[in-house]
Parts: C-alpha cells; sequence; structure tokens
C-alpha cells in the first residue's frame, strides 16, 4: 500500500468514531430500499445469500442509469434468463434488443461475452476482484460491488452517491475528478468486516435517499454527528465539481421510410463505433467529430422526403441535432436494409436517439402495439 493510502486510512479512522458502521448499518436494517436484485438484511440474516448472477447483472445495468430506469429491465431480463447459462445461450441480437434504452450499448455486448465466459467455466463467478476484473465489462467499481454484494467479502465500493457522502464526511476540497483516489482509501478505511455487503448497500441507500445533492436530509442522517459538511453548514458544497466544458455540437440528417403496411425501414449499425451493433433508421454520416448532411438531397435513395421536424439527443461527449425526413415507398428493402413491420418496432434494438426519429416522422411508432 502507497504510504499516502496508508495516511489516508488512518486519519479516517481517527476522524470516525468506532460506531460509524454499526450507526449505518442499524439504519440501514430499517430504512433499505427494496430493490429487485437486493436480499433484505432480515432475509441475509435468516442465511439467505444474494445471487452473483443478479448482483452483476444489476451493477452492470446501473453504470450511468437510475435505479428507477433499472428495475423494469432487470424483471425482464430475469424473466427471460434466469441465469448466466441462459443469457450465454441467447442471441446476441436478442440481448441487444432487451437493451435498448438503457443506453451505452458497448455494455450490453460485453454483457453477453462475460455471460459466454462465466457459463463456459461453469457457471461460477469468481469470488475476488482481482477475478472478477478479469471478466469482460467489469471495471474496479463492479468487481468492487460484486465481491461486497455477492460474496459478502470486505471491498471498498464506491459510487457517486457514495463519492457525495465520503466528500460531505470528511469535507474534501479537492476537486471530485481529483480526489477519487482519496475517497477510495477513505471508504476501504471504513468497511467493517461483518456485513460489508450491507454496509456498501447502506452507504449507496444513504446517498440517494439522505444524503441528496440538492437538499440532503441531514437531520435525519445515521452520521450527522460525524459529519464535517454538517459541522460547517454547508453540505451541499459538497463535492468540488470543477466547471463542466461546453459539448461539442454535431448536426445530421435521419430519413424515415415508411410501407403502405407501416413497415418501417431500418439497418443495422457496424459492430464498433458509436451505437455500435444497434438498429436504425438510415442517417448521413455524423460522428462524434464530424457533422453529417442535413438535407433532403443526402437521402439514401429517392422518395417523397418531407421535413419532420428537428430532434436533439445528447451524448457523453456532444450533442447531436437531426434533421428528420418522413416518406412513403413501397418494394423491397434496399441491400443492408430491412422492413420492420409495426408490431415489430417497439422490439427492435433501437437506441433512443433513433427512437426519437421515428416518433418526429411517426407519432406512437416506437410504442408497443398488437399485431393485425
Amino acid at each position: 500500500m502507497a504510504p499516502a493510502d496508508q495516511t489516508r486510512k488512518t486519519q479516517a479512522r481517527k476522524a470516525m468514531p468506532d460506531d460509524t458502521a454499526s450507526r449505518l448499518l442499524a439504519w440501514y436494517d430499517v430504512h433499505h430500499r427494496e430493490l429487485p436484485w437486493r436480499v433484505s438484511p432480515r432475509e441475509h440474516a435468516r442465511g439467505v445469500r444474494p445471487d452473483p448472477y443478479r448482483i452483476w447483472l444489476s451493477e452492470v445495468m446501473l453504470q450511468q442509469t437510475t435505479v428507477e430506469a433499472v428495475k423494469s429491465y432487470f424483471r425482464a431480463f430475469v424473466e427471460k434468463w434466469p441465469d448466466v447459462e441462459a443469457l450465454a445461450a441467447a442471441p446476441t441480437e436478442d440481448v441487444m434488443k432487451a437493451w435498448a434504452g438503457l443506453g451505452y450499448y458497448s455494455r450490453a455486448r460485453n454483457l453477453k461475452a462475460c455471460a459466454d465466459l462465466v457459463a463456459a467455466r461453469g457457471g461460477r463467478f469468481p469470488d475476488t476482484e482481482a477475478g472478477l476484473r478479469d471478466l469482460p465489462g467489469i471495471g474496479a467499481y463492479t468487481s468492487a460491488a460484486i465481491t461486497a454484494i455477492a460474496f459478502d467479502r470486505p471491498a471498498a465500493v464506491v459510487d457517486g452517491n457514495v463519492e457525495r457522502v465520503i466528500s460531505r464526511l470528511f469535507s474534501i476540497t479537492t476537486p471530485l475528478s481529483e480526489a477519487k483516489t482519496e475517497i477510495r482509501a477513505l471508504v476501504e478505511a471504513m468497511v467493517p468486516a461483518a456485513r460489508p455487503g450491507d454496509f456498501a448497500q447502506a452507504m449507496m441507500d444513504l446517498g440517494a435517499t439522505i444524503c441528496t445533492p440538492r437538499r440532503p436530509r441531514c437531520m435525519l442522517c445515521p452520521l450527522r454527528e460525524s459529519c464535517s459538511a454538517v459541522v460547517s453548514g454547508d453540505p451541499e458544497n459538497f463535492p468540488v465539481r470543477l466547471p463542466k466544458a461546453d459539448k461539442p455540437q454535431r448536426r445530421g440528417a435521419a430519413f424515415v421510410a415508411m410501407r403502405e403496411d407501416g413497415a418501417i425501414l431500418l439497418r443495422k449499425r457496424p459492430e464498433k463505433g458509436l451505437l455500435g451493433g444497434m438498429t436504425e433508421v438510415p442517417t448521413t454520416g455524423w460522428t462524434a467529430r464530424v457533422d453529417g448532411a442535413t438535407t433532403q438531397a443526402a437521402a439514401p435513395f429517392p422518395g417523397d422526403w418531407r421535413s419532420a421536424g428537428t430532434i436533439t439527443h445528447v451524448f457523453t461527449h456532444f450533442a447531436l441535432e437531426l434533421e428528420v425526413f418522413h416518406a412513403h415507398i413501397k418494394g423491397d428493402a434496399p441491400a443492408g436494409h430491412f422492413w420492420s413491420h409495426a408490431h415489430e418496432i417497439s422490439g427492435e434494438a433501437l437506441p433512443t436517439v433513433m427512437k426519437k426519429a421515428i416518433e418526429a416522422a411517426i407519432p406512437g411508432a416506437t410504442k408497443k402495439q398488437r399485431p393485425h
């Protein structure tokens, strides 16, 4: 361990009362969130153990996505694929379709690759952080979360909620982007030998429900007496963040073609790159770095193209504005394209930006419909 990390741990142990973990766990026992992948404290006390598959699946889904948004996706996944062997046996296209709307589609590809590898190894996930990090799509945070929650082994689980809690507890003035090593060391010092999985989830729940970004409910916090930000009276000033840089603005066009029976013309994006392997309507050659053509003259084939308005979508590193054009066409799908029937559109692996484009041209088209 680096001397600086050891110093931080020593400082954390001195700053935090000995009963910090026990106070947090006592709060968690009463106020924990009920989540479809979670084993409750009461169940855990009875000897029920979390399913590593469900913990892994939920943690991958929760990256960059809210708990409320993930719940329905998680239930749908485990209903279709109740264990890692079932997920490994599923066609990749079906997994991508089920993932549509969760964003970061590289995660879906890594999810499938990880399932394939774990299933090939007998369906058992490694129970250490090092072993888990060898699997596709599992980094430092996810490996720590699975180690703690699924296997109840001590690990420093640090997500955005935990970063906020720790930043306030210790009034960390270093900008968050530069303070992550310090925060992790402080969490490591606080993890108890008993119930480390519940401790990790308690920290997450505290940040999600009490130590919120705005108007934290400090009077209800089990750690308020130890919180230096509460003592100073300015918890909302933490964590400290550097000003956000403006995102580049890109432009392009999308072409929504519909057949007489309501089918919509789609194509599959290349496996690698932005939105890799997902389904889309034809668009011009925009990327995160360059604009694409924005007029109907750039249509991939002739048609009665008419403007259907403009949609915007914000990606992680850039914002996109698409001019949407709509046309009715007949005949077979052009090479590299396919027709998707109206009742099948909602099940296609369409990223949100493509759903927006289709909805601009044909309102309600991406909503679930019954076959005629």
